[in-house]
């Protein structure tokens, strides 16, 4: 898998790089792009691909595979396990609840509209429905 076209690390941004890369990947897992029995490249390989330090990598293949996605393997790298979908808590909704709106609140103080949010609102219901 060649991941650069696809991960992209913004070194200006104040998510740390490591949460970058889970985010993305953890994306394309979801968005199926990626299936179980997929291997990843090797932790030397995407963080030569990306520009950033082999641990920053590691780091991330550690947290996604605490969190059921991967299985790490010595020699054998990181390969995308099967995953059943975790029933969601109330906490988790609220978490949810809570994100979206402060990621809405930031968009509007940054100038796009109401129309703009519920459009892309609705272009991303569209494609998690299809």
């Amino acid at each position: 898998m060649k991941t650069q076209a696809i991960l992209r690390i913004d070194p200006a941004s104040t998510l740390p790089v490591y949460r970058q890369i889970v985010d993305g990947i953890r994306t394309l897992l979801v968005d199926r792009q990626l299936n179980p029995g997929d291997a990843l490249p090797t932790v030397r390989e995407l963080a030569l691909e990306l520009g950033v330090h082999f641990n920053t990598v590691a780091e991330a293949y550690r947290l996604l595979s605490s969190e059921g996605w991967l299985d790490l393997r010595r020699r054998r790298g990181a390969v995308v396990t099967a995953r059943e979908t975790p029933e969601p808590t109330p906490e988790m909704r609220e978490q949810f609840n809570s994100r979206l709106r402060l990621l809405v609140s930031q968009m509007r103080s940054e100038g796009l509209s109401i129309e703009v949010i519920l459009s892309e609102l609705d272009g991303l219901r569209a494609e998690l429905t299809k």
